[in-house]
């Protein structure tokens, strides 16, 4: 059987769209004679396509798409189309809806597989759409016999989930007890460190464990929050593979599984490498889908903002970019200078916009009220709100899409301001912690300098007050990003974190600190994940309650 993979980027609501790249992809792939041609779950519709899924007119949209694309398959004899997309129910209790992949072949649809196991966790929230598939089938093509199972169904393996099994029944197993000589999975699968590794076990394992060959096909792409891997790939009924396709961008794949042979070892993609590609498509993404053309980044000469830009730069183009620095009393010379040679060696435009005539005024107007108390932080975040303002005033008169610089270790912790260098339409790096930012900055030197060595080489320092320093407030970053793994990612309590050898005070106040902190995260511009916990949909943690164990 000779499958066609499409590993595509499909925009979240575009269905019109989507269709189109269909049945463009189909064109393309009909040299290589494929028997199916398969897209990823959702893709009619885009993943996730969240409560548009509640309006009705947006279900009847996509059945009339469902149409479309079967007078397209009419084009295509012999070949048949496997794409996800949601599907109406005839049931009058529960939500009315399965999330489906569709089989259609001649002009007709042949085959429903309904998603069985429906995902709650983190950024998952499947079962507030969809009624879970009632049983798992099976569906003959030519000479084989298809398991067609959507996303989580493969995700059933008792050794992802700890101390529990998650589920009670195991889709791909029921379809290789029917008879299925070859597994298909079509997936949305979100990125993040370290699950490529995990996911390709877990689909290896599958083909293994049934002795039939296991293709696999997930989304490409950025969907606000999210960033889609892609990695799709095709194995052999030993699980070693005979394709697998690239990280971060489309790629259409056709192979024959009666006359392909293993490709050799399935490697990762270096981890430092896929969290930058997974970045630069999620700023590209988010700015193309949002209707952006540019950006707008404050530079401080300090390692974030370099590390956005460049990103940015990567991103959507050095032409599209825009770089400001916006120097205050505090600020040293070398932040001019470092912001200046990054702007050059990425070839971005550069402006300077000095903010200390602005930052007396606000002084002044707030001196009757402030009276008799001590200059604090109160003064100090004067001028971060400032700067927020003059960003997005930029954006307002010119159309660019604002960029805010904060990373994964200063939102936890609370280590920024509200209304000021919080300001943005995308925080680009809010889910990478403080020593993998350095990491990300060294890998963007890999070939030639980009970041300015005294970028890399200066005390992080927000420059707020005179001599001021992150490590006047914060914990050294190894050890604060160390106790947020654990806190955040892992869930443990201060007690648990102590007892792994860090310092109970010290983790008394970081947890503390994010505590305190939710409301800000709240309201912050929204972030690219690459973690396995984020401050986003995947996390759900009340403001207004005792959180500290």
């Amino acid at each position: 059987m000779r499958i066609t993979l499409a590993q595509l980027n499909p925009v979240v609501g575009d269905i019109d769209g989507n269709v189109r790249r269909l049945a463009e992809t189909l064109e393309r792939a009909r040299r290589d004679r494929p028997d199916l041609v398969v897209f990823p779950e959702l893709y009619l519709v885009g993943y996730p396509p969240r409560d548009l899924l509640e309006r009705g007119w947006f279900i009847e949209r996509t059945a009339a798409a469902v149409g479309r694309i079967c007078e397209i398959s009419r084009a295509h004899p012999g070949v048949a189309i496997l794409f996800g997309a949601p599907v109406a129910s005839d049931s009058l209790r529960g939500k009315g809806l399965y999330n489906a992949a569709l089989l259609v072949q001649d002009g007709h649809v042949v085959a429903t597989h309904r998603k069985m196991l429906l995902p709650t966790y983190d950024v998952f929230d499947e079962s507030r759409y969809f009624d879970p598939g009632p049983s798992a089938k099976v569906t003959r093509l030519k000479d084989g016999v298809l398991g067609i199972h959507v996303c989580e169904d493969a995700w059933t393996d008792a050794a992802l989930w700890s101390a529990r099994d998650l589920y009670s029944v195991d889709p791909v197993a029921l379809q290789a007890a029917l008879g299925a000589t070859v597994l298909v999975n079509i997936s949305a699968s979100p990125y993040n460190v370290g699950k490529e590794a995990v996911r390709y076990e877990l689909m290896s394992q599958h083909a293994r464990a049934h002795g039939a060959p296991f293709v696999y096909v997930n989304q490409v792409g950025a969907n606000d929050e999210l960033i889609f891997d892609g990695r799709s790939m095709a194995l052999d009924a030993s699980g070693r593979p005979l394709a697998v396709l690239p990280g971060f961008e489309e790629a259409v794949v056709t192979v024959d599984l009666a006359e392909a042979t293993p490709a050799g070892a399935y490697t990762c993609l270096d981890e430092i490498a896929s969290v930058h590609d997974a970045l630069v498509l999620g700023i590209r993404d988010y700015a193309a889908k949002c209707g952006f053309t540019r950006a707008v980044v404050s530079l401080s000469g300090g390692i974030d903002s370099s590390l956005t830009l460049y990103l940015a730069c990567e991103a959507l183009g050095a032409d599209n970019m825009l770089g400001i620095a916006m120097p205050s009393p505090y600020s040293s010379p070398g932040s001019i200078s470092d912001a200046r040679d990054l702007a050059a060696n990425l070839g971005a435009e550069f402006r300077i916009m000095p903010i200390t005539g602005i930052f007396d005024a606000y002084l002044e107007s707030l001196a009757p009220h402030f009276a008799g108390t001590a200059p604090n932080v109160a003064e100090e975040n004067v001028q971060a709100r400032i700067r927020g303002n003059l960003l997005m005033a930029i954006s307002n008169k010119f159309g660019h899409l604002v960029l805010s610089c904060g990373n994964k270790s200063e939102l936890a912790v609370g280590y920024c301001t509200l209304y000021g260098d919080m300001s943005g339409g995308l925080a680009a790096i809010s889910d990478v912690p403080k020593t993998m930012v350095y990491d990300l900055a060294r890998y963007a030197n890999r070939t030639r300098e980009i970041i300015p060595r005294g970028s890399l080489e200066k005390a992080p320092s927000a420059e707020l007050r005179p001599n001021q320093r992150d490590q006047d407030t914060l914990p050294p970053y190894p050890v604060l990003d160390a106790i947020l793994e654990m806190y955040v990612e892992d869930g443990l309590s201060i007690d648990q974190i102590a007892q792994a050898g860090h310092d109970r005070e010290v983790v008394v106040w970081v947890a503390k600190k994010v505590d305190q902190s939710e409301y800000k995260r709240r309201q912050a511009a929204p972030g690219l994940r690459v973690t396995t916990k984020a401050f986003g949909s995947g996390r759900r943690i009340p403001i207004a309650a005792v959180k500290t164990p």
